[in-house]
């Protein structure tokens, strides 16, 4: 007897929903627990986790601001917005894709070896990349680029070409622009 895959709780979306990548912001309490409940929320929905950062914004007040990258339809977006709203420590939830126009930025520290040719080549690379060489051997590189996650992507694809060895990626962090703040 055959057995099923997994699959999500929810049923696929409809052939005519777009399937999008969004990016969400949302502020809440920095207690312990936090991110764990809101990362069971998506797990046990079977909804993905692309890029995920958090950090502290507010010392004072205690809150942190959590940058979620998803993809799913509008509705299936719209649901996990709903879902993020009704956790207690969850003070607004934006969808910065939907909101208007965003800013986005991810760092990552790629660590390229090789020799001769390959070393000119990575640091031309580095160069018309805009990254920055933080550390350098006679037989390696650590560059560090910040852009969109396509930049980043490009950038890392190129440098597999010639000695890419290791690489450590923040994840997306993002706010809206304009006057108006979260």
């Amino acid at each position: 007897m055959k057995e099923k895959a997994m699959k999500s709780h929810y049923s696929d979306p409809p052939k005519h929903q777009a399937v999008r990548r969004h990016t969400l912001s949302v502020l809440v309490d920095n207690e312990p627990g936090v991110l764990a409940r809101i990362a069971g929320l998506f797990s046990g929905r079977g909804y993905n986790i692309e890029s995920l950062t958090v950090s502290e914004t507010e010392h004072q007040k205690h809150v942190s601001r959590i940058t979620v990258v998803t993809t799913g339809s509008a509705q299936v977006i719209e649901q996990i917005i709903h879902q993020l709203e009704r956790l207690v420590p969850v003070h607004r939830v934006i969808d910065l894709t939907s909101h208007g126009e965003s800013v986005e930025r991810e760092v990552a520290l790629v660590k390229v070896v090789g020799k001769g040719e390959s070393r000119v080549e990575a640091l031309r690379l580095a160069s018309a990349f805009g990254a920055k060489t933080l550390d350098a051997t006679l037989t390696s590189f650590i560059f560090e680029l910040t852009g969109t996650s396509e930049e980043v992507d490009r950038f890392l694809a190129i440098l597999a070409e010639i000695g890419l060895v290791e690489v450590s990626r923040t994840g997306v962090a993002a706010m809206s622009r304009g006057a108006d703040s979260f």
